[in-house]
C-alpha cells in the first residue's frame, strides 16, 4: 500500500490545499482515511469494507437508521477543522469531519434524540443533543482551561496564567491512585524540584520530602501552618490539591518558610452539585521489596572454618562435623532459619473510605471517614491503624456573608511487643543479622522454654506480649477552623477572618516483663533455666500540644480596562503550647502495670511555648494578560530571640512576560506554541530555627534534679548559672533567585516548564573559636550568626496528552538537580594546606565523602610479600590474596590519612538528583496508570555487618560467603586460591584493613529507578449503572513499590536506605485490590 502511495505521480500542491484536503485527495482512490491525532501527526487507516448483503440486512433489522445527521465543525476563528471525531454516545457509532468539516452520521432508530460527543485535539470536547435534528452546525472552543486553572497561593489563589513564581502542584487524582498509608510517600516524582527519600517502611512511616533539597519545608493546610506529623496522616481521600512554593513566593510566609512551602487544600462541596456518596475501598498484601540475605547453618559453619584457618592456620571444626551440617538430619546439627521465623509474608493492608458531598445555591459540604488498618511484615503482634475524619462545610448567610468550618481529626494506634533495650521495629530486623542459624529461638524445639541462646535479647522468640511485655501509642487530634469572608460595599474589596484551634494528645505505655530463658539437657530431659532478663521497666509517657491561629485578612481585585490589579493585606498570630510527662519505674512484679511513685527513678515534666506575630502586604498587577508584576512583603516576630532582635522584615518581587500574546509573536506564525511565559523573582526569607531554645537570651539559672555540694553542705536542687545569654542571635536570611520557562504546544496538549534558582542563606549558626573564655566559669561563648552556605540547582518538566483513535493517554516527565555548598564561614585557619584540603569547607560542596581510593586486590602471596607500600601497617603480614590494595596517593610508603580523597556524596540526606515519569492511559471503561521516580548523587556505605563478616559473633551475609576468595581446600594451607568479589574471611575482625578503612571499594554511589505505582483499572458502563442508581462503578488492582532498578541490589538492601548497617525496616511491595462506587 505504502508503494501505492509513493508511486502517485500527482503531486501535492499544499499551496492550493490544506494538509488534510491533501490527504484526502491522497487516500481516497487508496480506500483509505485518515484521523489527526495532533497539529502534526495523522493516523492512516484503512476503510471498512461493505459488509454482505445478508450481514447489512440483519443490523438494519436491528438498528434501522432513523435520520442522517449533516453538518460542519469550525474553530473559534470560523476555519474549518477537519479531522474532528464525532460519536453517539453510549454506542459505537461514529465518524470524523472531512477536510472542510463536513460530516455525516446515520443515526438508528431510537437514538433521534441521543447527544453527539464532539472532540478534537486542542477544544473543548462538547455534548451536543440531537433532538430530531438533521443539520447541526458546530463552533469549537479552544480549551483554555490550563491557562484558567486556579492554583492556591500563600493567602490566596491565581490563576495559573498569572503565576510568575516558581510553583508547581498534584491534583486529588495524582494522589488517591498511589495507596499509601501517608501524604508524603504519595509524593515521589510527582512535582519537579521536590526530592524524594524513604528510608523507613514501617506502618504509617512517612517519607523526608524536600523542597530543592534545601532542608524540612512549611506545612500549611486549609490556611494554617502545621507541623510535618499533620501533613503525613491526613487521608489522602480528602486532598483536592498541594502546591509547593519553591522560590521567592514562599516569602508571604516570611519566618518559617526559607525552605519552601507545601500548601494542601482539603476536599469541599460544590453549591448547586447534587449529592454524591462515594465509596473507596482496598485491601493489600505487604512484603518487604528487600532485605540482606544470610547464610544457613553448614555455610555459617564452612566460612568460620575458613576464617579460622585465614587468621590462626587451624580450626577446630573437622571435615566429618562440617559434613553433618551439609545434611542436616541429625539432632543438633540443623539448620534454623530465622527470616522464616521472623516474617509474615503477604502481611494484611485495607483501607476503606466513605465520603458524602454535594451542595445547593446557600450550603456546601463534604463529609469523610477513613480507616486504614496495617500490619507488621514482621508479622506477630505489630499494628498499625488510623481513622481519619474531615467535615468541610461552607455556607452563604447573605448575598455579601459567607461562612465555613473544616474539621479533620485522626485516632491512631500503635500496638507491640515489648522489646528489651531497644526499637520495637528495629529489633527483631538486627535478630536477623545477631542470632546465627546453628542455634534455635526454644529450647528443644519447644515453645514453652525460650532458648538461652549467644545474643538473647535478639531472640524473636521472646518478642511477644505474652514473654517480654508491651508498648503501645495512642494519638487523637482535632483541627477545627472556623473562617468567614464579607463582601465589603466597594467593588473588589473582600474582608475575611479565620481562627484555627488545635489539639494532639500523645499517650505512650510500655511495659517490660522480667522472663527466663532456658537450655535442654538431653540426657536428663530437663529444661534448665540458664539466662533471661532481671531488668525490668515500665513506663508511661504523655503529651499535649494545644495550638491557636488567628488570621484577619482583606483583598482587593479590580480591572480597568486592560489592567488588572490585586492587593492582600494580613495579621496572622501563631499560638503553641506542648506540655509532656514521662514517668519511668521498676514495677516489683509484671503482673502489676500500675506505676507506684515510691518505684518511680525517672520523671520528666516539660512545658514549652512558642508564639509568632506576622503583617503581610502583597500587591498584583498584570497589563492585557501580557504583562504580570508581584510584589509582597511580610514582617515577623518570633519569641526565639531577644525583643531588639524579635522582628526581622522579608519580602518578594516576580514579573512574568506571555510572549506568545504579544502581536509580533503572533505574526510569526508559530501557530503550534501556543503558551510562552518567561518569569523571574527573587526575594528575602528568613527562619527562627537557629538551633537555640526558648528564651535562651535571658540571663538565669538552672535547677536541676539530684545533690549538690557547696563548701561541704549538702544542697538538693541548687541552682546552676544558664551560660552567656544569647542575645545577639537573630533570624538567618535566605536570599532565592528564580528564573523560570513555561510553555505550552497544541493548546497546552504538551505543556511544561524549566528553572534555574539559586539561594544563599547568610547569619547562620556558628561559635567564635578565637575568644577565648576562662575554664574555671564552666560554659563557653553563644553561637552567633556568621556563616553562610548557598543551595543552587535547575529543574524542568514536560507533560503530553492526547488521543490514538478512542485511547486517551498521557504522559510526563520531570528531573530536578540540586545542591548544597559552603560559603563563608567565621575566620577558618589550619595549620598546613593539607589540613586546609581535607578540612576547610568553604567554597566546597558540601556532604562530599572522603575516603580511599582502591586501585585492585592482590592475586597471590607473593604480590604481597612484594608489594612497597605498608598497608596494614604491620609490613602487610595480616595480607592474603583477596585483600584490598590502597592508592598511596602521596607517594610515602604507607597508607594512612594523607591518601583520603573525595570519593562520594552525603550519605544522610536526599537525592541531588530526582526525577519522575508517570504515564496514563483510557480506553472505553479500562484506565492504566504508571508511575516511576528515581535519584541519584548520594552515597551508600555499608558499615557493621554490611562490611564485617561475623560481625559481634552473629551471622554472615551471603554474598560474602558466596562470591569470596577461598581456598579450594579449606583445610589446607597450601591448597590454590579461588577468586572473588569479596576478601577472604576473617572471624569478627573489624579491625583488619579490609573493613576499617572507607573506601571506594565499599562506597555506592546510588542510582535508582523505581515503579512506584502501577494500576489497571475497569468502570461499568453508565448504562448498565443507571438502572440500579448507582453513579460510579470501578474496581481496580494496584501495585506499588513493585521493583526497582539499581547499583545496591548487590547487598539486598533498599536504594533509598540511609541505615549503615543494613537493618532499616525496607519498604514494602504492595498488591492491593479495590473498588470506588459513587451513588
Amino acid at each position: 500500500m505504502l508503494g501505492k502511495i509513493m508511486a502517485n505521480p500527482e503531486p501535492v500542491k499544499q499551496s492550493a490545499a490544506t494538509v488534510d484536503k491533501a490527504l484526502i485527495d491522497l487516500l481516497q482512490p487508496l480506500n483509505l482515511k485518515f484521523e489527526k491525532v495532533s497539529k502534526d501527526t495523522y493516523l492512516i487507516l484503512p476503510v471498512e469494507e461493505e459488509k454482505s448483503q445478508e450481514t447489512a440486512d440483519s443490523e438494519k433489522a436491528i438498528k434501522a437508521v432513523a435520520i442522517t445527521v449533516s453538518g460542519k465543525i469550525t474553530g473559534d476563528n470560523g476555519d474549518p477543522l477537519p479531522g474532528v471525531s464525532i460519536s453517539l454516545k453510549g454506542t459505537a457509532l461514529g465518524t470524523v469531519t472531512d477536510a472542510d468539516g463536513n460530516f455525516n452520521l446515520s443515526v438508528p432508530d431510537g437514538q433521534e434524540n441521543g447527544t453527539l460527543v464532539v472532540s478534537y485535539i486542542g477544544f473543548v470536547t462538547q455534548e451536543v443533543p440531537i433532538q430530531n435534528r438533521s443539520v447541526i452546525n458546530l463552533q469549537l472552543k479552544t480549551d483554555t482551561e490550563a491557562l484558567e486553572e486556579v492554583v492556591v497561593i500563600g493567602y490566596g489563589t491565581q490563576t495559573k496564567e498569572s503565576i510568575t513564581g516558581a510553583v508547581s502542584g498534584v491534583t486529588s487524582k495524582d494522589l488517591e491512585a498511589v495507596h499509601a498509608s501517608t501524604v508524603s510517600a504519595t509524593l515521589a516524582g510527582k512535582i519537579p524540584g521536590v526530592s524524594f527519600r524513604m528510608p523507613d517502611g514501617r506502618p504509617g512511616a512517612s517519607a523526608n520530602v524536600q523542597i530543592r533539597n534545601m532542608g524540612n519545608p512549611l506545612f500549611v493546610i486549609d490556611g494554617v501552618q502545621q507541623d510535618a506529623g499533620q501533613f503525613n496522616n491526613l487521608s489522602p481521600n480528602d486532598i483536592e490539591s498541594i502546591t509547593v512554593l519553591k522560590d521567592a513566593s514562599a516569602a508571604i510566609y516570611g519566618s518559617r518558610a526559607a525552605n519552601g512551602v507545601v500548601i494542601v487544600t482539603t476536599k469541599r462541596g460544590k453549591n448547586g452539585n447534587g449529592n454524591t456518596i462515594s465509596l473507596d475501598a482496598y485491601t493489600g498484601w505487604q512484603n518487604w521489596s528487600r532485605f540482606p540475605e544470610t547464610v544457613n547453618a553448614y555455610e555459617w559453619m564452612a566460612g568460620k572454618a575458613d576464617a579460622d584457618m585465614n587468621q590462626r592456620g587451624t580450626t577446630d571444626i573437622t571435615p566429618a562435623e562440617l559434613e553433618k551440617w551439609r545434611a542436616g538430619t541429625e539432632p543438633g546439627y540443623r539448620s534454623f532459619d530465622w527470616y522464616d521465623f521472623i516474617i509474615q509474608p503477604n502481611s494484611p493492608l485495607t483501607s476503606i473510605n466513605v465520603n458524602a458531598t454535594g451542595g445547593s445555591d446557600k450550603i456546601n459540604y463534604y463529609l469523610s471517614l477513613t480507616r486504614l488498618d496495617q500490619n507488621s511484615v514482621l508479622g506477630r503482634e505489630f499494628t498499625f491503624g488510623r481513622t481519619n475524619i474531615q467535615s468541610n462545610i461552607g455556607a452563604k448567610i447573605t448575598e455579601r456573608l459567607k461562612i465555613g468550618v473544616q474539621i479533620n481529626g485522626r485516632i491512631e494506634t500503635r500496638d507491640n511487643p515489648g522489646v528489651p533495650g531497644g526499637d520495637d521495629y528495629w529489633q527483631p530486623r538486627f535478630a536477623l543479622f545477631r542470632n546465627r542459624p546453628t542455634e534455635r529461638p526454644y529450647a528443644n524445639d519447644n515453645p514453652a522454654y525460650v532458648a538461652d541462646i549467644g545474643h538473647n535479647e535478639t531472640n524473636w522468640g521472646i518478642l511477644n506480649k505474652d514473654i517480654s511485655g508491651y508498648w503501645t501509642e495512642d494519638w487523637r487530634v482535632l483541627q477545627a477552623n472556623f473562617d468567614a469572608e464579607y463582601e465589603l460595599p466597594i467593588k473588589g474589596l473582600t474582608a475575611k477572618g479565620l481562627y484555627s484551634y488545635y489539639l494532639a494528645d500523645r499517650l505512650m505505655n510500655g511495659h517490660e516483663y522480667t522472663y527466663d530463658a532456658y537450655t535442654y539437657n538431653a540426657q536428663t530431659d530437663e529444661y534448665i533455666r540458664t539466662g533471661g532478663s532481671t531488668n525490668p521497666w515500665r513506663e508511661r509517657g504523655t503529651r499535649k500540644v494545644f495550638g491557636t491561629t488567628l488570621q484577619g485578612q482583606l483583598n482587593y481585585n479590580n480591572s480597568f480596562g486592560k489592567h488588572n490589579i490585586g492587593a492582600t493585606f494580613v495579621a496572622e498570630r501563631i499560638d503553641r503550647r506542648i506540655l509532656d510527662v514521662w514517668v519511668h519505674a521498676v514495677p516489683k512484679t509484671n503482673a502489676l502495670p500500675i506505676i507506684q511513685f515510691a518505684d518511680v527513678d525517672t520523671y520528666n515534666d516539660d512545658d514549652y511555648e512558642e508564639a509568632r506575630v506576622g503583617y503581610v502586604g502583597r500587591f498584583t498587577y498584570n497589563y492585557a494578560d501580557k504583562y504580570y508584576f508581584e510584589v509582597s512583603g511580610r514582617r515577623d516576630a518570633s519569641w526565639k530571640f531577644a525583643p531588639e532582635q524579635r522582628w526581622g522584615n522579608f519580602g518578594s518581587v516576580s514579573a512574568g512576560w506571555r510572549i506568545t500574546e504579544e502581536n509580533f509573536f503572533k505574526s510569526l506564525g508559530l501557530n503550534s506554541l501556543t503558551d510562552l511565559k518567561l518569569r523571574a523573582s527573587y526575594g528575602v526569607l528568613g527562619d527562627d530555627n537557629v538551633g537555640i531554645g526558648s528564651f535562651d537570651y535571658i540571663v538565669g539559672y538552672n535547677y536541676p534534679a539530684g545533690v549538690n555540694i557547696f563548701d561541704g553542705t549538702v544542697v538538693a536542687g541548687a541552682r546552676q548559672n544558664r551560660a552567656v545569654p544569647t542575645n545577639n542571635i537573630s533570624w538567618f536570611t535566605s536570599k532565592i533567585t528564580d528564573i523560570g520557562l513555561d510553555y505550552g504546544f497544541l493548546n497546552s496538549r504538551i505543556s511544561g516548564s524549566f528553572d534555574y534558582f539559586y539561594r544563599k542563606r547568610s547569619g547562620l549558626f556558628q561559635n567564635r573559636y578565637d575568644v577565648l573564655v576562662p575554664s574555671e566559669l564552666g560554659y563557653t561563648l553563644p553561637a552567633e550568626n556568621l556563616r553562610s552556605d548557598a543551595q543552587m540547582g535547575g529543574e524542568g518538566s514536560i507533560a503530553y496528552s492526547g488521543e490514538i483513535g478512542e485511547v486517551q493517554f498521557s504522559v510526563g516527565g520531570n528531573a530536578s538537580y540540586s545542591r548544597h555548598k559552603n560559603l563563608e564561614s567565621y575566620k577558618p585557619t589550619w595549620g598546613n594546606s593539607w589540613d586546609n584540603y581535607v578540612n576547610s569547607a568553604e567554597n566546597r560542596w558540601a556532604g562530599t565523602f572522603w575516603g580511599y581510593e582502591i586501585v585492585g586486590q592482590f592475586q597471590s602471596q607473593d604480590d604481597i610479600n612484594n608489594y612497597p607500600v605498608n598497608i596494614d601497617g604491620q609490613g602487610n603480614k595480616t595480607l592474603l590474596p583477596g585483600d584490598l590494595i590502597y592508592n598511596d596517593i602521596n607517594e610515602d610508603g604507607k597508607i594512612d590519612g594523607y591518601d583520603v580523597r573525595p570519593i562520594g556524596y552525603a550519605r544522610d540526606q536526599n537525592p541531588a538528583v530526582n526525577f519522575g515519569l508517570n504515564f496514563t492511559a483510557a480506553y472505553k471503561g479500562f484506565d492504566f496508570r504508571a508511575d516511576f521516580s528515581g535519584g541519584g548523587m548520594y552515597s551508600y556505605l555499608p558499615e557493621w555487618e554490611m562490611r564485617i563478616p561475623y560481625q559481634n559473633t552473629g551471622n554472615l551475609l551471603k554474598i560474602f560467603y558466596d562470591d569470596r576468595w577461598h581456598r579450594q581446600d579449606p583445610f589446607n594451607l597450601d591448597s590454590p586460591w579461588v577468586p572473588g568479589t569479596y576478601p577472604a574471611l576473617r572471624f569478627n575482625e573489624g579491625g583488619h584493613s579490609n573493613v576499617n578503612r572507607q573506601s571506594d571499594f565499599w562506597l555506592v554511589n546510588v542510582k535508582y529507578l523505581r515503579a512506584r505505582t502501577i494500576e489497571l483499572g475497569y468502570s461499568l458502563p453508565e448504562s448498565l449503572l443507571s438502572k440500579v442508581h448507582i453513579k460510579r462503578a470501578r474496581i481496580y488492582i494496584n501495585g506499588y513499590n513493585l521493583f526497582a532498578i539499581d547499583n545496591v541490589h548487590q547487598f539486598g538492601i533498599e536504594p533509598e536506605i540511609m541505615d549503615t548497617n543494613g537493618l532499616q525496616y525496607p519498604q514494602n511491595r504492595f498488591i492491593n485490590l479495590g473498588a470506588n462506587l459513587s451513588f
